[in-house]
């Protein structure tokens, strides 16, 4: 499995995630939905920035991880 970066910017208030190269971004692409997907030069999605994420200071950010296939999460966006 490739390895997935996960940021939390509290103060701005986004949640990136990365499971391509960052240093691959090429171009961004505003969904409409307050998420941004991050493309690299042949148009794959290496990235998102979900955009206002918050999450309440008294909580912790926890992850939980699950495999499937890229049609399905993408309409999840």
């Amino acid at each position: 499995m490739q390895e997935i970066k996960v940021y939390y910017d509290r103060t701005g208030g986004t949640l990136t995630v990365w499971f391509g190269n960052p240093q691959d971004e090429y171009i961004c692409e505003e969904t409409g939905e307050e998420v941004v997907l991050m493309k690299d030069r042949q148009g794959n999605v290496i990235g998102f920035e979900k955009l206002f994420f918050s999450v309440p200071s008294s909580e912790r950010l926890q992850f939980s991880f699950e495999e499937l296939p890229a049609e399905e999460w993408v309409s999840k966006l």
